[in-house]
C-alpha cells in the first residue's frame, strides 16, 4: 500500500512506525526541525528503555509523494485548515484518510448521522467549510485513539500507556474497506476494532477529555490533582451532563454517570493531559474541536450549557493570554 502520515507527532507517530513495523513502506508529510529529524534519523518508538526505529520518505511537499492508497490524518486540530489547504495531492478517487485526531471532527454529522442535524456543518471546527471540500466525508474512516504517546524529540516518539484504535464509516456499519483497514492496523500490533457507529465513540471518549483537559490547561495539575479535588470535580461532573443531554438529542445514549467516568480515570494515574502538554510546549491548544464544539451542538440541540460556557470562556482566556489560542 502507499501508505502516508500526516503529522508525525506522538499518535501519527506511534501509528507510523507500527505499519513500518508491518512492513508497510512508509511516507511522512512534516516540516521544519521534524522533517530534518525523519530525513536524517528516521521515525522512533521509546517504550521504556527500548527504542524502535523506522526509515520513513519524509518531504515537505505532499506533491512529492502523489495519490495514496491511505492517509493518517494525526495532526492537533488548530492545524488541520491548513492540512487541508494542502491535501489534495495525496487524495485519488479511492484514497482513505484516517483521522486520528482529539475531539469532534468536521464530518461528524455526515453519513446520515444526527438526527435533524444531518448534514449540518458544525462552524466551531469547520468555519467556512474549506476542511469539508478538501476531505470529503466519502474518503474519510473515524478513528477514536486509546495511547497515551508524547515527544522525546522531533521524530522520536514516547510511548506511555494504551494501543487501541476504534475505527469506523461515518455512515456507519461495517464496509469492506474499513474491514480490511482493521485488518491492517490489527497485524501492525494495533489492537483496533471496528465501530458500528464512530460518532457514539468519538463522543463518549470526549465526555471525559473535554473537561480534564482544558482545566489541566488553566491548573497546571495532572489528572491525579484534577480527580481529588471535590469542587472541582463538582464542576467537571455539570459539564458532562449537559454533554451527556446534548448527546441525547443527536442519537448517542450515554448510560454512565458521571462518577463511572471518574473512576475510570483515576485507574490511570497522574499524568499530563494532551492540552497541558501543549501548554508546556507552547503549542495551539485544541478547545474548539473539545468545547467550542459542544456549546455549538448545545446551541443546535436547544440543550443550556452554563457550566460548559464558563469552561470554554475561562480556558479560551487562558489560551489568548499565552498566545495559544
Amino acid at each position: 500500500m502507499k501508505i502516508c502520515i500526516y503529522g508525525a507527532g506522538a499518535i501519527g507517530g506511534w501509528i507510523g512506525v507500527a505499519l513500518a513495523q508491518a512492513g508497510e513502506r512508509i511516507n511522512v508529510v512534516a516540516r521544519g526541525a521534524t522533517l530534518d529529524a525523519l530525513q536524517r534519523d528516521g521515525l522512533s518508538l521509546v517504550r521504556g528503555d527500548v527504542r524502535l526505529r523506522v526509515p520513513v520518505h519524509a518531504v515537505a511537499s505532499p506533491a512529492e509523494h502523489g495519490p495514496q492508497d491511505l492517509v493518517v490524518v494525526a495532526v492537533k486540530a488548530p492545524a488541520l485548515a491548513g492540512v487541508a489547504a494542502q491535501i489534495a495531492p495525496l487524495i485519488g478517487p479511492d484514497t482513505i484518510v484516517l483521522t486520528a485526531m482529539n475531539g469532534v471532527p468536521w464530518w461528524f454529522l455526515e453519513g446520515g448521522f444526527g438526527g435533524t442535524l444531518a448534514g449540518s456543518r458544525l462552524a466551531a471546527v469547520d468555519p467556512d467549510g474549506a476542511i469539508a471540500a478538501a476531505i470529503p466525508a466519502s474518503h474519510v474512516i473515524g478513528g477514536v485513539v486509546h495511547a497515551s504517546c508524547s515527544l522525546d524529540a522531533p521524530g522520536v516518539v514516547r510511548h506511555h500507556f494504551g494501543n487501541r484504535l476504534i475505527i469506523g464509516e461515518p455512515a456507519g456499519g461495517a464496509s469492506p474497506r474499513v474491514t480490511e483497514l482493521a485488518a491492517l492496523l490489527t497485524r501492525a500490533g494495533i489492537e483496533c476494532s471496528v465501530s458500528p457507529q464512530v460518532q457514539k465513540d468519538i463522543w463518549f471518549k470526549l465526555w471525559g477529555n473535554m473537561t480534564v483537559n482544558p482545566i489541566s490547561a488553566l491548573t497546571g495539575a495532572t489528572t491525579d490533582k484534577i480527580m481529588s479535588d471535590d469542587l472541582v470535580l463538582g464542576f467537571i461532573s455539570a459539564v458532562m451532563l449537559e454533554a451527556k443531554e446534548i448527546g441525547a438529542r443527536i442519537g448517542i445514549a450515554i448510560t454512565d454517570s458521571p462518577e463511572d467516568r471518574h473512576a475510570v480515570t483515576r485507574k490511570l494515574g497522574a499524568f499530563k493531559t494532551s492540552m497541558l502538554q501543549d501548554v508546556e510546549a507552547h503549542r495551539a491548544i485544541e478547545l474548539d474541536a473539545l468545547v467550542s464544539v459542544v456549546r455549538e451542538l448545545g446551541q443546535l440541540t436547544k440543550v443550556s450549557t452554563p457550566f460548559t460556557d464558563a469552561l470554554l470562556g475561562l480556558a479560551r482566556l487562558k489560551g489568548r493570554e499565552l498566545g495559544l489560542y
